[in-house]
């Protein structure tokens, strides 16, 4: 006989990994046990040299398919002549732990058929599960991944569903969230004056009904409520517009199947993939014109879709095709549920308070959703995978691992678009999406997350990562913390760090950061910067671009037309009534003479606020209303058919590059004369600046002998910005390294933060 004692680490625990072991066990004979601890799994097998191989093969080729194996460690060890056959022990706790937590899974194909097969015993039951699907991380309070460390600990299993938690051969063995409609959670349907109107299945059913009458409804999701309503229906949408007080930014939809889907958007063979995947997140598509309303994106020519991903949102559905017209498409509106700017509301109560002004009905049930998780956002890249625009539901806590190990540190992020990050041994935990720290719900929100994760990892930072904006509300809660040394990292040396932590390049490189701010060492606003990164991480500035001035400071982020008149200003232009028309003059007049008296005027390099300005000037807005809507509106604008670019100098100063923005602009300004269409306009400026950033790190390359480019920051969610950088880098000789397991916006931020700072103390 020989004995060995196995240890695996990884995404092994909530994944039907026990069973698993436990089945080849059987079929090779092997006596000893299998059970959870804080490393991950650990196996003692015993059988003749044949099998335990057969075994151990088994083990490494075919694991269950949403667990995630990082190592198995074997040896060898005396073996236990009393043990008559294999069990399944159980789990073992203690203070510190390798396991990596499963995110929340799509319900799988096999609880599908029983939802909807009426001889089931969970015919129609909004919460079914099993070992291969359902809730994970938004429901766990702690490790190890049992039931007593769930919100499922409240509800007793019956006896039906005890006999499949406790059979090993069973699909649901040991499924945490396991139960039925005689132990599980119970769904109602309340009216927003919290009138019980309907349970169960009925309280769907009603839901659904009211949907097709144009009313507004409030689900209780996975991570977090939506907000829903009929996306054909113009009238409800742009009621919702108003209600939520958002008049532009696109809502989320979300379909019965790819048909459908199909039916409003253009789908390629790698995005239905995504779409039907385990994880089912927003997927960005190209809208099929004149089907749905404009008013559920007037900003761009993309929807975002998903498929349903919960029993729950398959029965809305099925319920709701019911009420509709064979000839109309089963969409629904699936937005977050929440007041502008706060986080997704998670408790039935916070709901009710926060979103009864918006909607008409909640559908609401008893389980708790402990962790808030927002959808995750992606574009698909064709075969390049995908990007990230918002990295949540489905992908988080999966780590990013990285080339080396690390002492555990934490990065507390960026004040917008805020994550943090934990870097232990080899692995980088960024968190789901949070939000903007402003925002008093969104900043406890943060330091819930921190708890949370120190929580379920098990540890103890030795140091902290931040910003090095002093006023950024992570900024100060680091400095809060006096028993840890902070470090503060310039935000876009972070974000080229976190490209670099995440493919695991530790060379010098070039890092090509573009977004909308961030302040830099000379307490001027970057965003518009070329770095060179040494072998030690620090970083010099060797390129970016021209210098504007924003006149009244941060209010010229909203009102993007002021950014507009400080180019025209910049450039010599003084016939302001010509432009900018939309504009009263005396507002242009007002901000002119602060330009000329140099009051309140901070300087900036962003080429967010570029975007922002070329916006304005060509008369598609003169004020936004979220981030990022003057970029998204050029760049859906494009005439894809035009192959010109903009000449943009670049010019050597003191050793830097420096790429002549104004230059660019008096050439928009000479094309808006001659009546050229915006969508050309846009076109030229797209690729022109491609060029010139191309140029510009071609020439850095040849003086450093330096070939890989990372690009970060969000700009580079622009899919022209992106696609026309990698096809340029890549002509010319250079290596584009971007984005692929985190987004690269100031989501990226903490991580870029965390590997600084681990690298500075290991």
């Amino acid at each position: 006989m020989l004995a060995k004692k196995i240890i695996i680490k990884g995404k092994v625990q909530g994944v039907g990994f026990r069973p698993f072991v436990y089945k080849l066990a059987i079929k090779y004979n092997i006596k000893g046990y299998v059970l959870n601890d804080s490393r991950g799994v650990e196996i003692f097998a015993q059988g003749t040299p044949k099998d335990i191989n057969a075994f151990e093969t088994q083990l490494r080729k075919k694991p269950p398919p949403i667990s995630k194996i990082i190592s198995i460690k074997s040896k060898i060890t005396s073996p236990d002549q009393a043990l008559k056959g294999f069990l399944i022990k159980q789990s073992k706790g203690s203070i510190s732990h390798e396991v990596l937590i499963s995110p929340d899974i799509a319900t799988c194909p096999d609880c599908l058929r029983e939802l909807f097969d009426p001889e089931d015993r969970r015919y129609l039951f909004p919460f079914i599960n099993c070992t291969n699907c359902g809730p994970r991380f938004t429901i766990t309070s702690s490790i190890p991944y049992d039931r007593k460390n769930t919100s499922m600990s409240c509800f007793s299993m019956c006896d039906n569903c005890y006999r499949e938690y406790t059979n090993p051969l069973d699909r649901r063995f040991h499924a945490q969230p396991n139960c039925c409609p005689e132990c599980g959670p119970k769904l109602h349907l309340l009216n927003n004056a919290e009138k019980l109107i309907a349970q169960g299945t009925n309280a769907i059913d009603y839901a659904a009904r009211e949907l097709a009458d144009g009313n507004i409804i409030a689900l209780k999701g996975l991570g977090g409520f939506h907000i829903c309503c009929a996306a054909d229906n113009e009238q409800v949408v742009k009621r919702l517009r108003e209600l939520k007080h958002r008049p532009y930014k696109p809502f989320a939809l979300m379909a019965d199947s790819i048909k459908d889907i199909e039916e409003i958007a253009y789908v390629s063979k790698e995005e239905k993939e995504i779409l039907k995947g385990e994880i089912r997140p927003i997927v960005l598509l190209r809208a099929r014109p004149n089907v749905l309303p404009k008013s559920i994106a007037p900003d761009t020519s993309d929807y975002g879709i998903m498929l349903p991903y919960t029993p729950i949102h398959h029965l809305l559905f099925y319920f709701y095709k019911k009420y509709i017209p064979q000839d109309k498409f089963p969409i629904l509106v699936m937005t977050s549920g929440n007041r502008s700017g706060n986080p997704i509301c998670i408790g039935n109560r916070e709901a009710i308070s926060n979103l009864k002004e918006f909607v008409s009905y909640f559908l609401i049930h008893n389980r708790d959703i402990l962790i808030r998780c927002d959808d995750s956002v992606v574009r698909v890249l064709g075969k390049k995978g995908f990007l990230f625009y918002r990295r949540a539901r489905g992908f988080v806590p999966s780590p990013v691992f990285l080339k080396h190990k690390f002492p555990t540190v934490m990065g507390v992020g960026a004040e917008l678009k805020n994550t943090v990050c934990f870097i232990k041994n080899d692995q980088a935990f960024v968190s789901q999406y949070i939000g903007d720290l402003k925002n008093l719900d969104t900043y406890n929100f943060f330091l819930n997350t921190i708890d949370h994760y120190i929580d379920i990892l098990k540890i103890a930072p030795k140091a902290i990562g931040a910003d090095m904006h002093p006023d950024y509300l992570s900024t100060r809660y680091a400095k809060e913390q006096d028993k840890l040394p902070v470090i503060r990292v310039q935000h876009h040396h972070s974000h080229i760090l976190s490209v670099m932590a995440e493919n695991q390049i530790d060379e010098e490189v070039i890092g090509i950061a573009l977004d909308g701010s961030g302040l830099g060492p000379d307490n001027t606003i970057w965003g518009g910067e070329i770095l060179l990164i040494n072998k030690d991480l620090s970083f010099q500035r060797t390129g970016y671009l021209s210098p504007i001035r924003l006149p009244g400071g941060e209010i010229a982020i909203k009102e993007i037309w002021r950014i507009g008149l400080s180019f025209l200003y910049s450039i010599g232009e003084d016939n302001i009534e010509r432009f900018l028309t939309k504009v009263p003059i005396r507002k242009k007049e007002l901000i002119y003479d602060m330009l000329k008296k140099d009051i309140n005027c901070i300087i900036t390099t962003s080429c967010g606020r570029l975007f922002d300005a070329v916006c304005s000037l060509i008369g598609l807005r003169s004020s936004i209303t979220y981030e990022g809507e003057g970029a998204i509106v050029l760049e859906s604008i494009q005439d894809k058919g035009c192959d010109i670019a903009y000449e943009i100098p670049i010019k050597n100063k003191e050793d830097k590059y420096i790429i002549n923005t104004q230059y660019l602009i008096k050439e928009i300004i000479k094309d808006l004369i001659k009546n050229i269409p915006p969508s050309i306009i846009s076109r030229k400026f797209h690729l022109g600046l491609c060029e010139a950033l191309a140029e510009t790190v071609k020439n850095i390359s040849k003086d450093t002998g330096i070939k890989k480019i990372a690009l970060s920051g969000g700009v580079f969610q622009n899919q022209t910005i992106l696609g026309q950088m990698i096809h340029k880098l890549t002509s010319i000789g250079l290596t584009p390294i971007f984005h692929r397991s985190i987004s690269p916006n100031d989501e990226s931020i903490s991580l870029g933060q965390a590997y600084f700072v681990a690298n500075k103390i290991k």
